[in-house]
């Protein structure tokens, strides 16, 4: 008799997902904290050289916080990856939201005292920065961790890049061309979104949802038959 077929995992629709809240949050960090990327690292870096040789506009400061902030996230993920290994995969999914929510609706509070017009005060918008680059190191960390193909939540340079690449036109077969537009859709999203709520309402609310969004699709996921099996060494 032959076994019934596995449903398809849900963890590609939970990552498009969270790719949503990443533009939210670029959107928070690029808009509301002064020209600071929490969840990029690539575009800090550029900023920081920038910074580097008196550019106005752009803080050192702002740039190094946010890189090692980020630096810790990934390096607490990577252990936690690690020590669940072995385990329920849903498990570890709960974890990763419960922090990144915690994180991003600490930041929330934090900013309800905090003015984007002047930038001030200066220890709140560090403990943003700090806040929200920690819980998008953790994210980076833990999706690095699962290894699903072309949805890497954050990041959409290589993705670009496959999508022309492996495409007919270029003699390739287009593969994982539906994730690989999501992926970029689902960032795009995030982002408007974000920039409207920033401009219309502060930070508050588009952390607040980013957060919601993390814990209430991965609750959702966890649901999932899938979410069961243990995850790899």
């Amino acid at each position: 008799m032959t076994a019934p077929a596995k449903s398809p995992s849900p963890l590609p629709w939970l990552l498009l997902l969270l790719s949503v809240t990443t533009g939210l949050v670029d959107a928070i960090s690029v808009l509301g904290l002064g020209k600071v990327f929490t969840a990029n690292m690539t575009g800090n870096i550029v900023f920081l050289g920038f910074a580097a040789v008196g550019t106005p506009g752009f803080h050192a400061a702002s740039y190094l916080v946010a890189i090692a902030s980020f630096l810790i996230g990934a390096l607490v993920a990577g252990r936690v990856g690690k020590g669940h290994a072995g385990l329920p995969l849903r498990r570890w999914l709960l974890v990763a939201a419960l922090v990144e929510a915690s994180l991003l609706w600490t930041a929330a509070g934090v900013a309800t005292g905090f003015d984007m017009a002047s930038q001030s005060p200066g220890a709140a918008l560090y403990a943003i920065i700090a806040l929200t680059g920690l819980a998008m190191g953790f994210r980076n960390a833990t999706i690095r961790q699962l290894k699903i193909p072309d949805l890497t939540t954050t990041v959409l340079t290589l993705t670009v890049t496959g999508l022309a690449a492996d495409s007919s036109l270029a003699g390739g077969g287009n593969p994982n061309w539906a994730r690989r537009i999501g992926s970029v859709l689902a960032i795009f999203l995030g982002a408007a979104i974000g920039a409207l709520l920033v401009t219309q309402s502060g930070l508050v609310v588009p952390l607040l949802l980013a957060g919601a969004l993390i814990l209430g699709g991965t609750l959702a996921c966890m649901a999932h038959p899938a979410a069961a099996d243990t995850l790899a060494a």
